[in-house]
């Protein structure tokens, strides 16, 4: 344990953890609470805004035809636009979220929304300085440059913006939305601009671009319009009960903008987009990204706690986790049953981060001493068909992907080293229930990916996190330590590619002691010594949580003991100070949009803690929390 202390060790975990335990709802599992977003409240606006303008109107009057409701979209248009002026950033333009940089595509969208209404008169300095940060980010360009070839968000805002008036339609690109026409087995053969999860965006927007400004080739014109029917028909059909596409607001208000725009705001799917947007408004005017994150809140709350050595069972979660596998066809990807989706909403969508955790969480249930025979069958049961689910999905390049197999073509579509160490530890917990699927042709290609994917510097990047500091706005810290828990599980640090990991992990603390994204001062041959190495990213709870966690798995490495205790004293000490819960906008949805997770610091910090603990300090130092606190 070196020079940490170990009754402030104890200490910091007894309060880590119990604090997690708090953050439970009445059901026992854990909802969390997701970053609202300028992004999402801009798009929610714009659709309402839309909504309201070519919503159902009475004959005689003029006006709504349900004036209550009318009056309340009003009330959320206005508090929505109040929020967002509240929250531009001092260089003129607006973040994802309130901790976020300003970026060009969601200062885009939130002028956008201010046009719609047509409120710019009453806030001319924040629309010049907006204009002003659009120009020096070079606009349309800005935003092409943004997202490259992947149009799943750069059409989108487009969109948004040629419905207010910002740029012409000519300046949208034409969506081939006859392709939702297709049976869903076959949509990866098409090489679709957009990725597998954004086929609603693709049928919607699509269709508003062909109403708006229809294609000149007279056969493309007559395809089209053939299709609009039809496609509108798996727009409807892949609605969820929620009436939330992926329970993500930006999708749905997408949805919602372009019905609407195309003189369709009575349309179903337009009506029951709008009831989603009105359920997940928050108190304070503004939108979140996403519903929650329930389920994958959950897994890692009970894996964490399991680091510890803490009797999971007893929390009372396995029939809530076993309840959110999917056990049907997903109409959404048309996913076979057996995965679990990051919430237990009906939006959700099974995927092979989320099935990950919840295996290792019943892995670490069944392990449990109070575990009965029971749930020991139901828990193995769940595991298998979940195994399997997963072993369907990985790709031809030896890796794992979000959703679907063979997609490949997109950033998000393709295999992620993240995803797939996961998957990796997966498999190993449950080796044994599945040793009859044939497990060691897949680990061993998993391991090969993982191999190809490593960076030259040894680090591995993430697909589904970055930090917003790092000059490629990646997350070499998260993404290594993650892949090395994988070689941790299999035996496998002595490897080369896990000592390189080791190796780049080690050297990527920050001289406080935390880690943040990675280094960014040059490094290799090519750096002239005349250069001033950049500053370091700034240490976060959550990238200092999960790299003290990766480096514990070689504690007895006497050369990686002392960055272990810096790490550890790090974060002993943000947790004495309070700053545990303290969150950073680390995650990524959809295409480069940020988001922070107010479960993840202390989730991670348990995690680490515990981790520490179990390997340090005899069982019975620990007091049983779970027990007193679910028995309370």
């Amino acid at each position: 344990m070196g020079m940490v202390d170990r009754e402030r060790l104890i200490a910091a975990y007894e309060k880590a953890r119990l604090d997690l335990l708090g953050e439970r709802d009445r059901a026992g599992h854990w909802v969390g609470e997701l970053s609202t977003s300028a992004l999402s409240t801009a798009t929610a606006v714009s659709a309402l805004t839309l909504v309201d303008r070519h919503g159902a109107t009475d004959a005689k009057s003029g006006r709504f035809a349900d004036e209550r409701r009318g009056s309340r979209l009003s009330d959320l248009i206005v508090r929505g636009l109040h929020w967002l002026a509240d929250h531009q950033n001092p260089d003129g333009g607006w973040g994802d979220t309130d901790k976020s940089h300003s970026n060009i595509a969601t200062t885009m969208l939130v002028v956008a929304a201010f046009r719609l209404t047509g409120v710019p008169a009453d806030h001319a300095d924040l629309m010049h300085h907006a204009d002003q940060y659009i120009r020096a980010k070079n606009g349309i360009a800005g935003v092409r440059k943004r997202y490259g070839k992947d149009k799943t968000f750069a059409v989108p805002i487009l969109t948004n913006c040629a419905l207010a008036g910002m740029v012409p339609w000519r300046d949208v690109s034409p969506l081939p939305f006859e392709a939702a026409c297709v049976p869903q087995k076959y949509f990866r053969y098409l090489q679709l601009p957009v990725v597998s999860y954004a086929i609603p965006a693709l049928v919607a927007i699509g269709q508003a671009r062909y109403f708006h400004k229809k294609p000149l080739n007279p056969i493309t014109r007559l395809v089209r319009a053939a299709a609009v029917k039809p496609s509108l028909q798996m727009l409807e059909w892949m609605q969820p009960k929620s009436g939330g596409y992926l329970e993500a607001v930006p999708l749905t208000s997408f949805v919602v903008m372009s019905m609407a725009g195309t003189s369709r705001a009575d349309h179903p799917v337009a009506q029951r987009g709008v009831e989603f947007l009105l359920s997940s408004v928050r108190p304070d005017g503004s939108w979140p990204i996403d519903t929650n994150l329930a389920t994958w809140n959950t897994s890692l709350a009970i894996n964490a706690l399991a680091c510890g050595g803490e009797d999971v069972m007893e929390l009372g979660c396995l029939d809530w986790l076993l309840s959110c596998q999917h056990r049907e066809l997903h109409p959404f990807t048309s996913a076979a049953p057996g995965g679990w989706g990051w919430s237990d909403l009906s939006g959700a969508v099974p995927d092979a981060d989320d099935t990950p955790g919840a295996l290792l969480s019943l892995a670490a249930m069944v392990n449990s001493p109070s575990c009965t025979k029971e749930d020991r069958q139901r828990i193995c049961d769940a595991a298998r068909a979940g195994g399997r689910w997963l072993l369907g999905l990985q790709n031809r390049d030896d890796g794992w992907p979000t959703f679907c197999r063979g997609w490949g073509k997109l950033p998000f579509d393709r295999s992620g080293a993240d995803l797939t160490a996961h998957v990796l530890r997966a498999l190993h917990a449950w080796r044994l229930e599945l040793d009859d699927e044939g497990l060691d042709a897949p680990i061993h290609r998993g391991f090969l990916y993982l191999a190809r994917k490593q960076n030259a510097d040894g680090s591995w990047t993430p697909l589904w996190f970055g930090n917003q500091n790092h000059p490629r706005e990646e997350n070499p810290v998260y993404g290594t330590a993650k892949v090395l828990l994988a070689y941790r599980d299999f035996d496998r640090l002595a490897t080369q590619p896990a000592r390189r990991g080791l190796d780049w992990l080690k050297a990527a603390q920050n001289e406080d002691g935390g880690w943040g994204g990675g280094p960014t001062r040059r490094t290799g041959s090519s750096s002239r010594p005349s250069e001033t190495p950049a500053p370091q990213i700034r240490s976060s709870v959550e990238e200092t949580a999960v790299a003290v966690e990766a480096l514990l798995s070689v504690a007895e490495d006497e050369s990686i003991q002392p960055v272990i205790s810096k790490g550890l004293e790090w974060l002993i000490k943000a947790v004495e100070e309070n700053r545990h819960p303290e969150s950073s906008p680390l995650g990524f949805y959809f295409a480069k949009l940020w988001y922070y997770e107010k479960l993840y610091p202390l989730t991670f910090t348990v995690s680490a803690l515990g981790q520490a603990m179990r390997q340090w300090l005899p069982r019975p130092e620990l007091k049983p929390a779970i027990a007193r606190l679910t028995n309370a």
